[in-house]
């Protein structure tokens, strides 16, 4: 079964678009290979009264609250036999969250594909400056293995990491862009978004900014996470953009966790909050936390991402994340507020309550 829900989900993956009676077969399909071989997950959802027999659409299909990775092991594989377990890096209680994949085939495929669509927009290769450590460095950061693809499968040979175990490498980084800038290449900077922060405190320190070529972009994700001071996003992206002679437009921020096997983009900056997006394998709904209903349109929730590449452990996922359903995709508005972060808890406690039997 799990070979032919791979062999399912790449093909998928590879069309050029899909349709919602399309993205909803494979929604239930997966459902079902979840609610047999997860067993938390399945107690969780025959509390609810969702079952492959009751669920008749992929909006009912239940998300699983976040944190619910941090108390249990979600995952339709034995734990031992999955061929890479991604943490999170954020900790409660010195427990990180963790994601387990049998195989890499459909997280690659997945992150690839969109991000050739999303942030290379037509280019094969482009030379890339790598803000974040290599997976030798922290073998269990998705993020870290998002960017050892980009680099390996878009990036040109004279691409490089510029960040090891003494912290930011700024003078072999400005001597790249300094010879992009030269050559008249354009020039891919992409990493977390704290990273970014010491790099423009840098160039302001040393009075000196770049004009790179048309056709170079930026990619951040992340947020600061503690590592550096937090910046309002127009200063951010303003920063960004003097520092480096990248329009706003093309100033893109990733949004992903390592809870999903996918990511969503915006199409750049220019204007923020932007508007975020997913693949056709992916749907993003905002509810309220305590009945899983979506809120109107407009209106601001608790976003739930559906990921159909996230097949091994559970697809529907309640973030903690606010936000607002808007034409086109998605506003992020940053963490949710005191009463809907009482919601969230509320559906953990609910979770791992069923997960443990009470009630299945």
């Amino acid at each position: 079964m799990q070979d032919e829900i791979i062999r399912e989900l790449l093909a998928f993956i590879d069309l050029s678009d899909a349709d919602e009676a399309a993205f909803e077969a494979l929604a239930l399909k997966i459902f079902a290979y979840q609610f047999r071989l997860n067993e938390p997950y399945r107690k969780f959802a025959v509390r609810r009264g969702r079952t492959p027999l009751t669920v008749r659409r992929w909006r009912d299909i239940p998300a699983v609250p976040i944190n619910a990775f941090k108390e249990l092991t979600l995952s339709c594989c034995p734990a031992e036999a999955a061929e890479r377990v991604f943490m999170t890096s954020g900790t409660t209680q010195g427990v990180s969250g963790r994601s387990y994949h049998p195989t890499l085939a459909v997280y690659d495929a997945s992150m690839l594909v969109h991000f050739r669509q999303r942030f290379m927009r037509g280019r094969e290769r482009i030379r890339m400056g790598i803000l974040f450590p290599d997976e030798t460095a922290i073998p269990n950061s998705s993020l870290a293995h998002y960017l050892a693809l980009a680099l390996r499968e878009c990036g040109t040979q004279d691409s490089a990491i510029y960040i090891g175990a003494d912290g930011l490498d700024t003078d072999r980084l400005f001597a790249a862009l300094e010879r992009a800038q030269a050559q008249g290449e354009p020039y891919a900077l992409l990493g977390a978004s704290y990273a970014f922060v010491p790099l423009l405190d840098a160039l302001a320190a040393q009075g000196r900014r770049f004009s790179l070529p048309e056709g170079s972009r930026i990619l951040d994700t992340g947020g600061y996470k503690g590592q550096s001071r937090a910046l309002a996003l127009d200063d951010f992206y303003d920063g960004l953009s003097a520092a480096f002679g990248v329009p706003r437009s093309a100033c893109i921020n990733m949004y992903g966790m390592t809870e999903l096997s996918s990511q969503l983009y915006d199409d750049g900056n220019a204007v923020c909050p932007s508007v975020k997006s997913g693949p056709h394998w992916m749907r993003t709904r905002v509810v309220d936390p305590l009945s899983g209903e979506d809120v109107p349109e407009g209106e601001i929730g608790v976003i739930v991402h559906h990921d159909l590449a996230h097949f091994n452990a559970v697809a529907a996922l309640l973030t903690e994340d606010a936000g607002r359903i808007v034409p086109g995709g998605f506003h992020l508005l940053g963490r949710v507020d005191e009463a809907a972060a009482h919601g969230c808890s509320v559906a953990v406690a609910e979770f791992i309550a069923a997960a443990k039997g009470q009630g299945a």
